[in-house]
């Protein structure tokens, strides 16, 4: 990991830790190139954890919008799902 996110995710961390009480309700945003396995990588991710998990393809058909709306336990919970799922090809978290 470069310097520059790692530096991302300490602010992360911080910010998360000083404004909420966890467990708390955490909306992850992502957007991923319209392929069904990459959508379903995102998905599964967050398999049997009680996610609501919503996607909306782009006009042009060419990038999906994936939200899930998920209960975490930590802001470090939140981290390593970010982390987790980076390797994902073309992703781009929101």
């Amino acid at each position: 990991m470069d310097k520059k996110t790692e530096e991302f995710y300490i602010r992360l961390k911080e910010e998360l830790t000083n404004s909420t009480i966890w467990p708390s309700e955490y909306l992850f945003k992502f957007i991923v190139p319209s392929s069904k396995e990459k959508i379903e990588t995102v998905e599964n991710a967050f398999n049997n954890m009680g996610a609501v998990i919503k996607t909306h393809v782009s006009k042009n058909g060419k990038y999906t919008s994936v939200s899930v709306n998920i209960t975490m336990k930590n802001p470090q919970s939140i981290i390593d799902k970010y982390q987790e799922l980076s390797t994902v090809e073309g992703i781009i978290s929101l």
